[in-house]
């Protein structure tokens, strides 16, 4: 699809379907193609001349896009030092009804073009065409010649291999390209280098070449023979065949088998491998066989070597079946709740989950989850009984093993002490197991008290105390009225004490009311949850490191709880491989990622309706350096200030309000007021926009690009204003 081309009056009409060939082609094609890669085009031109010309941008696994991650070619129409009269914006996909390879007519001036990748987190693709007058009188093709090169034999045959160089000239426009063709019909290939030709036999080598102003040569062709290098080998190649595909029950192959076949020669060497389907000719050999019809099937193979021995005839059967209809439609959930309740309907003392799913597609059921209470999604295995007094929501969904998962569906309940006493109104929610007080752990076990709150949760040791004297003499009246209930004994009560007065709560420069959401301790790690690709693991230096081998985009989040307005510190490090930089962000105030429409790459909820605080030192390319509200707040490398790799910088996200403050190590560097305004990005069909970003509170993530963009985090922790 073509998106953002505001009038074909501005560059020309637009043409996504050309295979007929009856439209009329530009003077010049100029092609860029994408593929895995984020961070740059695979192959894109610097020069053009002004003039009509036929965009082609492919996004597609023919390019070799493997992820289905989809990519846009945007001329940027916005900057000053550039030309801006194309609008161009194509987004291409190879799951697209075009297979990700669309063409665009535009009329190009002289100067430069800007263009880039406009989907978040990829702004490093891009670059420059420069576009020149050019004479416009080029209408000659260019002047290839060949030449071929090797040993001869008395009657004119190449000894053991030939080598064909080809050469170009053009005295106008210049040579653009020069390609070959291996034998009377084979497929044209860019020629890069000298081809040798090493298999006995007679062969054809067609060439021609192309100009800058689209003028393509007449196809020529030399002719030549290989004759085998003198050899006493007598003995034929040995041959092999393996067949591969996924199978039923039966060992038949579902919907294609793919037959693969080898030859090896320790004499003169594999010259020829042919193959025959069923009682059909010889066919040259040149890559594994795909057979997709159904039924049985026989596949006959041979080989020759340099010297002339051919082995026998060899074959391989198998047979063919229709797979199964595809499996689209996700399974069916229902659950219900189980315990004894009292007259309001609350359950008393604690109430059983019990989740059931079944799947109609054919595929069957994979996995069933679960989230208790704004929780991580656990595996479902048994009933799940629910004891802690309060009101509780359940999330629960199943996936098939075609991959299918239903849309997450909730109930909700209320679990009361005996004879129906109301939920606890604690201070805190603290469930850990021991009592910890800041950071001291005094290992008491975290018991539950006749308030039906838990003693950390009666401590409070996250609120914003004023005075450490203020925490103390808390704790003292929260502990003594524990030792008289006899939930804790006198031992337990001045080890309590003495946590408290070495956490250092209340005192300047100790905690100052933050609470740490990561302190470079598996505990703390391990309450952060990946979703999409890449991976953080935990280093020796205590902080949380992205993987250099495991690929893809994706977040670490901390799904504990949301935040509304809030102060976030932590310290990042640009821990990129050789002379690059990392890139990555700090995402804020996004809603929780899973049981979203986004559910299938839940990594992009944050980056869809969320903000991102960029992490970017690079010199030169993104224009969203450190500090930037990514696609909506600009900070040039200046502003941001630059530190050297390997070097921890300090941050702090200040959130109140609509109003976003980002310090670096101490300095203001950015601030944004969400309200609705420009959008410097050009947004997404599926992007809600900047008023559908202004959420009061989310949660809080990390993200990773890749391998190359390698970065740590450490000591995280907030404090809610």
């Amino acid at each position: 699809m073509i998106v953002g081309l505001t009038s074909a009056a501005a560059y020309g009409k637009t043409d996504t379907a050309r295979a007929d060939g009856g439209q009329t082609a530009a003077a010049q094609v100029l092609t860029w193609k994408a593929g895995d890669a984020i961070d740059k085009y695979l192959s894109f031109p610097t020069t053009a001349v002004a003039g009509p010309a036929t965009i082609v941008f492919e996004n597609s696994t023919a390019t070799g896009n493997t992820t289905g991650m989809p990519h846009t070619l945007t001329f940027s129409v916005s900057d000053v030092e550039f030309n801006n009269d194309v609008p161009l914006n194509i987004l291409a996909n190879p799951n697209d009804d075009m297979g990700g390879k669309h063409t665009a007519e535009v009329n190009l001036t002289e100067g430069r073009y800007f263009y880039h990748c406009t989907i978040p987190g990829h702004g490093s693709m891009q670059g420059i065409l420069t576009v020149t007058a050019g004479s416009g009188e080029d209408t000659t093709a260019p002047v290839t010649t060949a030449k071929v090169d090797g040993d001869k034999n008395a009657d004119g045959a190449y000894v053991g291999q030939a080598t064909v160089t080809l050469a170009a000239t053009d005295e106008g426009a210049g040579v653009d390209k020069i390609e070959y063709a291996v034998g009377a019909d084979g497929p044209w290939q860019p020629y890069t280098a000298p081809v040798v030709i090493d298999q006995v036999g007679t062969h054809k080598i067609r060439y021609r070449a192309h100009d800058k102003a689209g003028n393509v040569e007449a196809e020529k062709a030399v002719d030549f023979a290989v004759a085998a290098p003198p050899t006493d080998d007598t003995t034929a190649p040995e041959t092999s065949a393996t067949v591969s595909g996924d199978k039923d029950e039966q060992g038949r192959y579902l919907g294609m088998a793919t037959v693969t076949v080898t030859a090896s020669d320790a004499g003169s060497g594999v010259n020829t491998i042919e193959y025959a389907l069923g009682d059909g000719a010889w066919q040259p050999y040149t890559g594994p066989v795909m057979v997709n019809a159904t039924g049985t099937h026989k596949v006959r193979y041979k080989a020759t070597d340099k010297a002339g021995n051919a082995a026998a005839e060899k074959s391989v059967d198998f047979t063919v079946v229709a797979p199964p209809a595809e499996d689209k439609e996700p399974p069916q959930t229902t659950a219900g709740v189980s315990g004894k309740q009292n007259s309001d309907g609350a359950y008393i003392t604690s109430a059983t989950v019990t989740v059931v799913a079944v799947d109609s597609g054919g595929s069957g059921v994979d996995r069933v989850e679960y989230s208790l209470d704004g929780g991580p999604y656990l595996a479902y295995t048994e009933p799940v009984p629910v004891d802690r007094v309060g009101f509780h929501t359940v999330l629960y969904r199943a996936t098939d093993k075609a991959g299918n998962t239903s849309t997450a569906k909730s109930l909700s309940f209320t679990v009361v002490e005996g004879g129906g006493v109301p939920a606890p109104n604690c201070p805190e929610y603290d469930e850990r197991a021991t009592v910890i007080v800041g950071t001291v752990d005094t290992g008491i076990p975290n018991r539950m008290t006749s308030s039906r709150c838990t003693v950390n949760e009666l401590i409070e040791d996250e609120k914003d105390w004023s005075s450490h004297a203020l925490f103390l003499k808390h704790v003292d009246e929260v502990i003594d009225a524990l030792l008289e209930e006899g939930v804790i004994d006198a031992r337990e009560h001045r080890k309590i004490y003495r946590a408290a007065k070495q956490s250092g709560i209340g005192k300047p420069g100790q905690t100052d009311g933050y609470r740490k959401l990561f302190d470079g301790t598996e505990e703390t790690f391990a309450k952060w949850q990946h979703v999409g690709g890449g991976r953080f693991s935990l280093s020796a230096d205590g902080a949380m490191t992205s993987s250099t081998t495991v690929p893809g985009m994706g977040m670490l989040w901390f799904p504990q709880r949301q935040y509304g307005d809030f102060s976030l510190k932590l310290q990042w490090r640009d821990d990129a491989p050789g002379s690059g930089n990392a890139n990555g962000g700090v995402f804020v105030r996004f809603p929780y990622v899973h049981g979203n429409p986004e559910e299938s790459r839940p990594e992009w909820v944050a980056i869809k309706y969320g903000h991102e605080v960029q992490v970017l030192d690079r010199p030169d390319g993104d224009m969203y350096k450190s500090g930037s509200i990514y696609g909506f707040d600009r900070v040039g490398l200046a502003g941001a200030g630059v530190t050297p790799k390997g070097t921890w910088n300090d941050y702090e996200i200040r959130v109140e309000g609509q109003h976003y403050s980002i310090f670096r190590n101490g300095k203001l560097i950015n601030e944004f007021d969400n309200t609705g305004g420009q959008v410097f990005e050009p947004p997404r069909s599926d992007d809600p926009g900047t008023d559908g970003r202004r959420f009061a509170s989310g949660y809080i993530g990390l993200q990773v690009h890749g391998t190359t963009d390698v970065i740590s985090y450490r000591d995280i922790r907030i404090k809610e204003l």
